[in-house]
């Protein structure tokens, strides 16, 4: 498998009915632009039934991460009667939708990573070989109720690691579904163009399965929130939402508010006097989206790069978390200067394509929305607030010391395994080991024998910071391993770890655990908590002399012995049975009341 320190590698298997050699073209072009260091692999032409079906095939002796398997009409057509009718159609759609499921249930529980199925496209030719129009209307409602069932599978999780591509809106761009001469000579029943497009829905959900969805868009104001020039014009004189270029920005406007209600952070960053900006947000009153919409508004005469930094720094994240909107080319053009690693989406020209523009690339794609992501800007806001509080309070003791800080640390519910995968999707800088896993991949570790994992919510004065990390452990004899911890940005520096990792240690000893072995493994980003197993009480431990070991990557033990106390600033909740239960277990000691 191909390597490079700086890139992450994917894996992603094509298969399907047809010719797929474009589409493997266009998703290495599509998953290099997106950083990824591509190895794109194509099965035999026509063999996804076995592939998929074989537990011997190459799909599931050679996993991928991504599977990818394009179903088009000839998959239901090449079983239909001729001459034919509506009906005949409907039946194939039938047995080959039980087909599908079957094979996608078989496959996503036996095989890892994630498979990619389609809604299947209609072309005109074969609605137009039936000349009646109530029979062009059945076949057109039975294709549409066979593509609804498989979205089906879906949205309403239905079989655990499938994703359905819904393609109809690829459709809506100038392009042939199909060219009539490579279908016929060459079994490519999709156009290059149409594989294209395909290509790049792929590349954004590549990105959203691992962990790469952007999580913030800042946005400039003038000529791209709304039209003209604030300071110019006055609040009164800017154009939000009437007259036909304030149309386009009241659309645009609408698109900025939607994302922000899914969970993404809106920050305005624009170079305007402050106080203006802060009356155009709160008065105009055909504006579509408030001061409180937005969790940073960075106004002044600075450059735009410095704000952008000043923006990921307060929000605690890299600047590759961040997209910047703007209309004017030269400020696009610094920032991709001097931050490249912040994505940069060029609003010039007409305010009507603001939202095709911004839209293009998937930025915010993702696998899951939870009711965090709903509540995240107020979050974040709340912890402005706490900054506010920190730079008020005489030194660190005394803030964290007023802050009233809780923590409760449990099993996992079903309610929160959503959200407990989004974080080992989105976290990386206190995360352990990296590891990426799925909604489907977390329940299973949450609900297996020697398995567990821990949910951490926590909250203070300023208000509910909701689920902010999780633990994940897995028993082996007396040993129990700490296979991954990670914690939101949002809450460092609190000593919610060092709760956490008392209480896990204490319950260990009381279950009759001999030590509790954790590992950390480099990344680009995590290095803050390189030192967090030494700092609490765990020794290193030698590798085993394979050779095997990454760079960095290191594992240490606990013996159990003199255990890390809980902060006395803080609060902590912590449930009995919060590990599980060894093969081996020793008689265990009396469990030791852990909430102070």
């Amino acid at each position: 498998r191909a390597h490079h320190p700086g890139l992450p590698a994917v894996t992603v298997a094509l298969t399907g009915a047809g010719t797929l050699d474009a589409l493997r073209t266009a998703l290495v072009a599509e998953l290099a632009r997106h950083g990824f260091l591509p190895e794109v692999r194509l099965t035999d032409y026509g063999s996804y039934v076995f592939e998929l079906g074989d537990a011997d095939s190459s799909l599931h002796t050679e996993p991928a991460d991504v599977t990818v398997c394009v179903l088009d009409h000839t998959t239901v057509f090449d079983e239909v009667p001729l001459p034919f009718t509506a009906e005949d159609v409907a039946d194939a759609l039938r047995r080959k939708l039980a087909l599908w499921r079957a094979l996608a249930t078989g496959f996503t529980a036996r095989a890892s990573g994630t498979l990619v199925l389609n809604t299947l496209p209609l072309p005109r030719n074969q609605q137009a070989q039936l000349l009646d129009l109530p029979s062009r209307a059945k076949l057109g409602a039975e294709w549409r109720r066979a593509n609804a069932e498989l979205l089906g599978l879906s949205y309403a999780q239905e079989t655990p690691g499938l994703v359905v591509l819904d393609v109809d809106p690829l459709l809506g761009d100038p392009l042939e579904l199909a060219d009539p001469r490579f279908d016929a000579y060459a079994g490519a029943h999709l156009s290059d163009a149409f594989l294209a497009s395909y290509a790049r829905e792929l590349g954004h959900l590549v990105r959203a399965v691992t962990g790469r969805a952007k999580k913030v868009l800042a946005v400039d104001l003038d000529e791209t929130l709304w039209g003209g020039v604030l300071g110019d014009d006055g609040v009164e004189g800017i154009e939000v939402a009437h007259g036909r270029r304030g149309e386009a920005f009241h659309r645009f406007q609408g698109v900025v508010r939607q994302l922000q209600s899914q969970g993404v952070l809106l920050a305005a960053v624009t170079k305007n006097d402050r106080e203006t900006v802060l009356a155009a947000l709160r008065d105009h009153p055909d504006l579509r989206v408030r001061e409180e919409d937005f969790v940073r508004v960075l106004a002044g005469w600075q450059p735009k790069p410095d704000s952008l930094r000043t923006l990921a720094a307060g929000l605690n994240l890299g600047g590759d978390s961040v997209v910047f909107a703007d209309d004017n080319p030269a400020e696009c053009a610094a920032v991709t200067a001097e931050l490249p690693e912040t994505t940069v989406v060029p609003l010039d020209g007409d305010p009507a394509l603001h939202v095709t523009r911004l839209l293009a690339d998937g930025w915010f794609t993702a696998t899951a929305v939870t009711s965090e992501d709903r509540v995240r800007t107020r979050r974040y806001r709340e912890e402005a607030a706490r900054a506010d509080f920190l730079s008020a309070a005489g030194s660190a003791r005394e803030f964290l010391a007023g802050l009233g800080v809780t923590v409760r640390l449990a099993p996992a519910t079903a309610a929160q395994i959503p959200r407990l995968a989004q974080l080992t999707l989105r976290t990386n800088q206190f995360n352990l080991t990296t590891e990426r896993l799925s909604a489907e991949e977390v329940r299973a570790r949450a609900t297996g024998p020697g398995t567990g994992v821990l949910a951490l919510t926590s909250g203070d004065r300023f208000g509910d910071n909701g689920v902010v990390g999780a633990v994940f452990l897995r028993a082996e004899g007396r040993v129990l391993h700490l296979d991954n911890m990670l914690l939101s940005c949002r809450v460092f520096a609190r000593g919610i770890e060092q709760a956490c990792l008392a209480a896990v240690l204490e319950r260990a000893r009381a279950a009759g655990y001999a030590e509790v072995r954790g590992r950390y493994r480099p990344t680009a980003k995590n290095a803050k908590v390189a030192g967090l197993y030494p700092h609490h009480g765990f020794d290193p431990l030698p590798g085993d002399g394979d050779g095997q070991e990454e760079p960095g990557a290191a594992e240490f033990a606990h013996r159990l012995d003199r255990l890390p106390e809980v902060p006395g600033h803080l609060v902590l909740d912590a449930a009995e049975d919060l590990v599980p239960a060894g093969d081996e277990p020793a008689a265990p000691a009396d469990a030791t009341a852990l909430t102070t």
